[in-house]
């Protein structure tokens, strides 16, 4: 279940909420959760036409700190008529002074079933479903503007670079010389950012699957309106595994900017070693690299998808690096895979030396030392992976937790 909450601090002798609809804020099921933080009565809440949302026994109730779980689907809400979030100073049509109040609004994601993670917002800039995904971009307080779709943080404007930096400057700067890249979802646009500051590359091929996501990302995420704009970059809508497969043209690295690997979700299979092995691997040159991102890494969490994944490209490549660093606003620390038929065998110096002669600018994360450091893996994390013997297929798919559009539609 996707699980977005908007959580409200009120302080004072008066009782106030504004006007923006939860419907206009998450138009598909939700679950909101609401603070109330003052010792009152919850009697103002019969604004809404509806008893459910404040049955009597609740009405009655006062706590100087009761923290109210509203579990109701979304659809509940919407028939319940003005229940107002954020951004106003109006009950139902009625004026209220805010003087006095403070207000607070809250994204939460649930990371696994007993854990979830939760930070301010300042805004919730836009919200929608598209045939594949549902999407929000969000105006954090403490990372900036990000980007969710079906109810995963997928990046954030503060920390952003670490894991575009991380998933795209190793792969292309151990090959020798990378002109032409293919990219696997990253309709983002950061991944196409990233690759487009090395001399060397001639073209790059951005596939993704959801026009709707790169149309939404072209138009709300200024720092890679540049990146869009650069003649080098072709955008192609399709179904990744369907372009390798039809095109007849190789490339010297192919990235995997994927959703992550969730049930219901429009990608895992592109995560599969028959994927691999039959569309990935014959679609690089000789030499060249696969780099694919690959889900949590942590000590607790790397065996989700991480630690399969490495095993899954080693039955296809003969040299396989893992790696990870940690992204704050991911709340965990993240891992890529690259992998290829040749050595990665470059030292820190060397890394150095290439980022210097083929990198336009200066990288914020990414040098030799961090990622010698980055592909040192802990001994727990390490071990696992050394023992791992599942291999991701369609039949034996692990997920992370949380579930896809697909499957919500298909238990709705």
């Amino acid at each position: 279940m996707r699980i977005l909450s908007a959580l409200f601090s009120v302080e004072g002798s008066k009782h106030t909420s504004s006007t923006r609809k939860i419907s206009q804020l998450f138009p598909y099921p939700t679950r909101i959760i609401v603070l109330f933080d003052f010792p009152a009565t919850f009697s103002f809440l019969y604004s809404a036409p509806s008893p459910l949302l404040c049955p009597p026994s609740l009405a009655s109730f006062s706590s100087p700190s009761l923290y109210l779980s509203l579990g109701f689907n979304f659809e509940l809400y919407r028939k319940m008529g003005d229940i107002s979030c954020s951004n106003g100073n109006e009950v139902n049509g009625k004026a209220h002074s805010l003087a006095g109040y403070r207000k607070s609004c809250w994204y939460e994601e649930e990371i696994e079933e007993n854990l979830r993670w939760c930070f301010a917002l300042n805004s919730i800039l836009h919200t929608g479903a598209t045939q594949y995904q549902d999407i929000a971009l969000l105006d954090t307080k403490p990372f900036g503007k990000a980007l969710v779709i079906d109810g995963k943080l997928q990046s954030a404007e503060i920390d952003e670079f670490i894991y575009h930096e991380s998933l795209v400057h190793p792969a292309l700067l151990h090959h020798p010389n990378p002109k032409s890249i293919f990219i696997m979802g990253g309709g983002e646009g950061s991944t196409a950012r990233e690759i487009l500051r090395h001399k060397t590359v001639q073209k790059v091929v951005m596939c993704d699957i959801d026009e709707e996501v790169v149309d939404f990302c072209k138009s709300y995420l200024e720092v890679n309106r540049e990146a869009f704009c650069d003649p080098r970059l072709e955008l192609v809508i399709n179904d990744a595994r369907v372009e390798l497969e039809s095109r007849e043209e190789c490339f010297e690295v192919i990235i995997g900017d994927l959703a992550d690997p969730i049930e219901g979700g429009p990608c895992y299979q592109l995560y599969t070693k028959s994927f691999y092995e039959s569309t990935v691997k014959p679609r690089l040159t000789p030499g060249g690299i696969f780099v694919t991102q690959a889900g949590p890494a942590g000590a607790f969490t790397h065996t989700e998808v991480f630690s399969c994944i490495y095993n899954t490209l080693r039955q296809v490549f003969k040299h396989v690096v893992a790696y990870s660093a940690h992204i704050p606003s991911f709340a965990d620390i993240w891992g890529w895979v690259m992998a290829s038929d040749s050595p990665i065998l470059l030292n820190a110096e060397e890394l150095d030396l290439r980022m210097k002669q083929r990198i336009k600018g200066e990288n914020r994360y990414i040098d030799g030392k961090t990622f010698s450091s980055a592909s040192t893996l802990s001994k727990v994390v390490r071990t696992s992976l050394d023992n791992e013997t599942q291999v991701y297929t369609e039949g034996t798919a692990r997920f992370i937790y949380g579930h896809g559009t697909a499957l919500k539609q298909d238990q709705g």
